[in-house]
């Protein structure tokens, strides 16, 4: 009788307690596959203390939510001491990878972001085979904005060459690459023709035949059909009412456009009897708080910096509206936005935000665009969502959320695995 797993998913990426939609995604893709018949998922990630250490945004971690049975954890130890000045942690991933796919399970190994977890899944492909011993995995690369705007595009606007080959390459020796948007593909297609120009290499053409285009996978049930005293018990928790708060929810970085945020909270009238609730952590969390301690509005205007999995969507749902004027900045463009998705599956207030990068196909004609750097457009904006009769906001909010499903996990994970030939075969009764 067999004991051990029939087969296996193997999920690389920066995974909880980090405050990243792809990190979300990445449990949404591990739920589905326990769904569709993989007896075991493994996400093998990064230890807490590292994360810690990196300056990323990270939930409370006892505001986690606890995998479901058959979802395991990995966080490897580095490799070496201190006479390995880097590296020692992904040589720890690199090593339980190469662990993973030469124990004889047949595995799918998913990695989200192309630096450096695609790069450590090429590696430990190939140590893998030199090893000789039965090798059975199947490789999947999913590119996200960080990966292009943070990596590839400055490597090849600092003329690094070698390190957008080592990149680029990594990726292409996957055996199905996709990008969380068809603006990030054009993106990678771009940058990789750039270094074709520049070195006559041939990635371009590779990238075009091979990309194909995978959007973030939505635990939709999450949000659709939300107990309205769940949500009613949270916002009164926080001091909050349904509809009396503008919601900005996201990282608190510079291309998010929360300074333009707080300028148009200053202009429009709503702003003397609503509040505004910007939750979310991030490196421009001081300065932003700053700015809004400067604002005659200061007092109407709250920061909510440990805001966990469960309480999130009860905060979207009893919104006025949603806010998010990102725009685009040398180090990252909104490539898709899982939360703008988010928002419109919570039935909550209409959301506002900008036509920057892949936003469009997020959330298609279901949201209220303005202009990037533009305080008095959204101010507009804002009186224009809160002026909307109750039946209009109603009709407005059902066809957002019938637009936002498509991002269902469960959808989602069925195309990109067929796509890939790696669904598990149905278990014989």
């Amino acid at each position: 009788m067999r004991t051990g797993p029939r087969n296996r998913l193997v999920i690389v990426n920066r995974a909880d307690p980090v405050i990243c939609g792809h990190s979300v995604e990445g449990r949404n893709l591990a739920e589905a596959a326990i769904e569709h018949g993989f007896d075991e998922v493994r996400i093998v990630t990064w230890p807490v203390e590292r994360l810690e250490a990196t300056g990323l945004p990270l939930k409370p971690l006892d505001g986690v939510l606890p995998y479901r049975e058959g979802i395991i954890v990995e966080r490897p130890e580095p490799v070496g001491d201190y006479k390995v000045p880097d590296g020692r942690y992904l040589a720890g991933i690199t090593g339980r990878l190469v662990e993973l796919f030469t124990d004889g399970v047949p595995t799918v190994c998913l990695s989200l972001y192309l630096s450096p977890h695609t790069v450590a899944v090429a590696d430990a492909v190939r140590a893998a085979w030199s090893t000789g011993l039965p090798v059975n995995v199947t490789t999947i690369a999913e590119a996200v904005g960080s990966d292009v705007t943070n990596v590839v595009r400055s490597c090849v606007g600092e003329g690094r060459f070698g390190a957008a080959a080592h990149v680029l390459s990594s990726y292409l020796a996957q055996d199905h690459c996709v990008a969380v948007s068809a603006y990030t593909r054009d993106l990678i297609i771009a940058a990789a023709d750039e270094v074709d120009a520049c070195h006559g290499t041939r990635f371009a053409d590779q990238c075009r035949a091979r990309i194909g285009v995978s959007y973030p996978a939505i635990d939709t049930s999450q949000y659709v059909d939300l107990d309205p005293s769940h949500v009613d018990g949270v916002l009164a928790a926080r001091g909050l009412e349904r509809d009396g708060y503008v919601l900005f929810l996201s990282r608190l970085a510079a291309a998010k456009g929360v300074d333009d945020l707080i300028a148009a909270f200053e202009r429009t009238p709503a702003g003397e009897r609503l509040r505004l609730v910007i939750a979310g952590r991030g490196p421009e969390s001081d300065a932003l708080r700053r700015l809004a301690a400067a604002s005659p509005r200061a007092d109407r205007i709250m920061f909510l910096d440990d805001v966990d999995d469960a309480e999130k969507p009860a905060l979207m749902a009893g919104c006025a509206a949603y806010v998010l004027p990102s725009k685009p900045r040398p180090e990252f463009v909104e490539t898709f936005g899982i939360a703008l998705a988010e928002q419109l599956l919570s039935g909550g207030g209409p959301v506002i935000t900008t036509e920057t990068g892949g936003i469009r196909e997020a959330v298609g004609d279901h949201a209220m665009i303005v202009p990037v750097d533009d305080p008095d457009a959204i101010a507009a904006a804002i009186d224009e969502a809160l002026a909307l009769a109750p039946g209009e906001r109603a009709a407005r909010a059902e066809r957002a959320r019938a637009h936002a499903m498509q991002f269902e996990r469960n959808a989602v994970f069925e195309r990109l695995f067929a796509d890939a030939g790696a669904l598990p075969a149905p278990t014989r009764s």
